[in-house]
């Protein structure tokens, strides 16, 4: 047996769950990991999108910017976009992180384990981005919703009447408008997410914690921890994206204006400087939120009995 194959761990468990079992338990912890670290930061994403629409208004910082919106609009208005927030990253998670698992799974059967092994930072990257694809088909219309909700405080009450407003007025294809700068942000953004959390963690595993006998404790530790750094690159590698993607949803475009000359007119507009625009609560939000998810996703994962996948790289 080679080196590269030695290193691979098939997790096996009584019971060991397979197929559509195995997946559903996937997507159910990703699900619910997203869900609860994006609505829990609500408040900063409405704060980080405000600045971002608005630089001119909110120009006080992360903590300034939660003292003008409140002042103005109530704290209740640190919670505008909660609906689509929860629902969207709902859908989103469970596409991402079982759709993860499962592109990974599939590489790792088509290329090999040796060679999946040796090239493991390539199966990351091509199952985190294929995953991401398909859950920003879901989250695009949410997000949509989400952004007009938090950019246009009195466009609707919510998420259901803000979603049927947009529809009746604009059509589906408005909820789209942003699908390529969601695409343009999410595909990076969980790429990073995914290979940073991998490489962070191997090197753990490798280096200071024997994961065969580390405690639950000290594994939820290490998900923070790879999750926090995971968090960083991705925010960084995003950013400009996610202000064109505020951008573009602030308003409907104008009669017989395309999508690609909108994100030429609004990159022209922002430029380099103002596309990381929001960028320190953006860290903040980000990084806190995927050091979370992937905690929160390891646990639920354990008490679903979801042990059937293939870890590449730790030793064991």
């Amino acid at each position: 047996m080679s080196a590269a194959v030695a290193e691979v761990k098939a997790v096996v468990a009584p019971q060991q769950k397979t197929g559509i079992d195995l997946y559903s338990r996937f997507a159910l912890a990703g699900a619910v990991g997203c869900a609860v670290t994006h609505g829990a930061l609500t408040p900063v994403d409405v704060v980080k999108t405000r600045i971002q629409l608005e630089p001119t208004v909110y120009n006080k910082g992360m903590i300034g910017g939660f003292k003008q919106v409140i002042q103005a609009e109530g704290a209740g208005a640190l919670l505008t976009g909660l609906g689509p927030t929860v629902i969207g990253y709902f859908l989103q998670g469970a596409l991402k992180f079982g759709g993860y698992e499962f592109f990974k799974k599939q590489s790792i059967d088509f290329l090999g384990v040796e060679t999946a092994t040796n090239n493991r930072a390539a199966v990351y990257m091509g199952s985190s981005a294929l995953a991401e694809f398909f859950a920003d088909i879901a989250l695009c219309p949410l997000e949509a919703t989400r952004i007009r909700l938090v950019s246009q405080p009195t466009f609707a009450s919510g998420l259901v009447s803000g979603f049927a407003k947009i529809l009746s007025q604009e059509g589906i294809g408005a909820f789209y408008s942003g699908f390529g700068p969601i695409l343009f942000k999410q595909v990076p953004y969980t790429v990073a997410k995914f290979v940073v959390y991998e490489k962070i963690s191997e090197g753990i595993y490798n280096s200071v914690v024997d994961k065969s006998t580390a405690s639950g404790a000290t594994q939820t530790i290490v998900n923070l921890s790879s999750g926090l750094g995971a968090g960083f690159a991705a925010a960084i590698i995003s950013q400009p994206a996610d202000t064109m993607l505020s951008k573009i949803n602030k308003t409907k475009g104008l009669p017989g204006e395309s999508t690609t000359s909108r994100l030429i007119k609004i990159g022209g507009e922002l430029g380099l400087r103002g596309s990381f625009t929001g960028l320190p609560a953006r860290l903040f939000m980000v990084g806190t939120l995927t050091a979370f998810q992937f905690a929160i996703y390891g646990d639920i994962k354990k008490a679903l009995g979801a042990t059937g996948g293939i870890e590449l790289g730790a030793k064991h």
